[in-house]
């Protein structure tokens, strides 16, 4: 849970440090060419996944963006314990909708990829979030200096 917690928080703040330096569509231009350079998506695949894609990780980013508000909203010091606990308990509710929209999309994308692009998609996805954690341990490494 720390991790993800760690994970979560980090996406937010490079995602709001890029947002500031006109940086989503680079993040996003970025994304889209490592997820085609690795799952090496013919043309009639591509029309077909990145529709499929889109939808779903505009699904992805609402339910994270409200994890994010949740977030924030348990860790300040008058939030009182009832809704520290209502907080957590809908971050679980969040997350298991996460995992039925994985469950769900991975039925739809094995329509147009195969399972081992749907694999890769997974690493392709990892890899990138790593990507972003390591720019913005640097980003502020280089802040410190």
């Amino acid at each position: 849970m720390r991790k993800f917690l760690f994970i979560l928080l980090a996406t937010l703040c490079f995602e709001t440090a890029m947002a500031q330096e006109g940086g989503n569509q680079k993040i996003e231009n970025a994304k889209i060419g490592l997820i085609t350079n690795r799952l090496n998506l013919s043309t009639e695949q591509s029309q077909q996944f990145w529709p499929v894609y889109n939808e779903f990780d505009g699904k992805k980013k609402d339910i994270r963006k409200q994890m994010r508000r949740l977030i924030v909203e348990t860790n300040t010091l008058t939030t009182p314990d009832e809704k520290i606990l209502a907080n957590i308990k809908e971050t679980l509710n969040l997350q298991q909708r996460e995992v039925d929209l994985e469950r769900e999309y991975m039925n739809k994308f094995l329509k147009v990829i195969n399972v081992r692009q749907l694999a890769e998609l997974y690493k392709a996805e990892q890899v990138f979030t790593q990507m972003l954690i390591q720019r913005l341990n640097k980003n502020a490494q280089i802040g410190k200096e």
